[in-house]
C-alpha cells in the first residue's frame, strides 16, 4: 500500500523517533508499504517519520547510483534502531533533495564514510558496518530524519532564507508532486 508522504511543517518530522522491538505490530507490512511508497515517489531512501510514524526505521535503495558506483546495484536495505557510531573521512558536497520537501534541492556537506549498528528486517543485528560514498550519504540523510533533522537544517543561513518561501508553500500544500502527500497546514485550515 502506498502511504502519503508527510510534508514539511508536520511536527512528526521534528521528533526524535523511538526505538521499536521485533514485536512492533504490523512491522513486515509497514516495511513493504515503505518500499512501495518510496518506489512510487522515485526516492532512494525513506524514513518512518516521513510517513507519519516517529519510529527509528528507514529504508534505502541506492540502485539509482549504480552507474557511478557498480557496488550500489543491489544496495537495498532496511535499518531498524540504527546508531551511527562514527562519521569520518573528508566531507563532500552533494545536491540533496527530500520527498517531504519537494522542489527544494541544496548542496549539503556530509562525511564520506560512516560506521553504523542496526537491525535488519529480520531483527538480525549488524554491528559497526562501514559504508562510504553515496550509500553513506543516503544513510546519513535518512538517519537525520529519525533524529528530527532535515537536510535544510544543514545549509547556510543565506540559503535557508532563499528557500523559506518555497518551504512555507510546501507546508500549505502549494506544490505539485507526482505522489501522495499529507500537508500539515491544510488540515488546520479545514
Amino acid at each position: 500500500m502506498i502511504l502519503p508522504i508527510v510534508a514539511y511543517g508536520d511536527p512528526v518530522l521534528r521528533k526524535e523517533a523511538e526505538e521499536i522491538n521485533r514485536n512492533y505490530e504490523g512491522l513486515s507490512d509497514f516495511i513493504q508499504n515503505m518500499w512501495e511508497t518510496m518506489d512510487n515517489a522515485e526516492g532512494v531512501g525513506l524514513a518512518a517519520p516521513q510517513v507519519g510514524r516517529a519510529i527509528r526505521l528507514f529504508v534505502v535503495d541506492a540502485g539509482a547510483f549504480a552507474d557511478e558506483d557498480p557496488k550500489l546495484a543491489d544496495f537495498k536495505k532496511v535499518f531498524i534502531n540504527p546508531e551511527i557510531t562514527e562519521e569520518y573521512d573528508e566531507e563532500w558536497l552533494f545536491n540533496e533533495g527530500c520527498l517531504s520537501i519537494p522542489g527544494v534541492r541544496e548542496d549539503v556537506k556530509r562525511h564520506a564514510k560512516l560506521k553504523i549498528t542496526y537491525f535488519d528486517e529480520h531483527f538480525k543485528k549488524h554491528e559497526n558496518v562501514e559504508y562510504d560514498g553515496m550509500a553513506a550519504r543516503i544513510i546519513q540523510h535518512e538517519y537525520d530524519h529519525i533524529e528530527g533533522i532535515l537536510f535544510t537544517d544543514r545549509i547556510s543561513a543565506l540559503r535557508k532564507r532563499m528557500v523559506k518561501k518555497k518551504m512555507e508553500d510546501i507546508s500549505k500544500g502549494e506544490v505539485k508532486v507526482g505522489y501522495k502527500m499529507k500537508f500539515p497546514l491544510l488540515r488546520r485550515i479545514k
